[in-house]
């Protein structure tokens, strides 16, 4: 996935839980790998994602300068609720759960 040779991977990315009411927003180098990581919170279990049951991949962005991809991490998380809601709606508009597309 996303692998080209020399070429760096950044994605930010979006979670939710299964009733869709809460929003996670994070950054990694692996998306799939990070996936997995909060799907499995046994190790932590104190995390956001493991106390609101964050699992679910709703959105997500594909960098290659890694400035870039924190950039926009942080703005993302300052946007309201609804701003946030929009972004997802563009891409996603039936909020489905990619994580077995990635």
């Amino acid at each position: 996935m996303f692998q080209t040779l020399g070429q760096h991977n950044y994605f930010v990315y979006i979670l939710t839980n299964k009733s869709k009411t809460v929003l996670y927003i994070g950054f990694t180098t692996d998306l799939k790998d990070r996936l997995h990581f909060h799907q499995n919170p046994e190790a932590h279990s104190k995390s956001f994602t493991a106390r609101y049951k964050c699992f679910n991949l709703i959105y997500w962005e594909h960098y290659t300068e890694v400035q870039t991809a924190i950039d926009r991490e942080n703005q993302l998380k300052k946007w309201s609720r609804s701003k946030k809601d929009d972004l997802i709606n563009k891409v996603n508009p039936d909020w489905r759960f990619l994580n077995e597309e990635i």
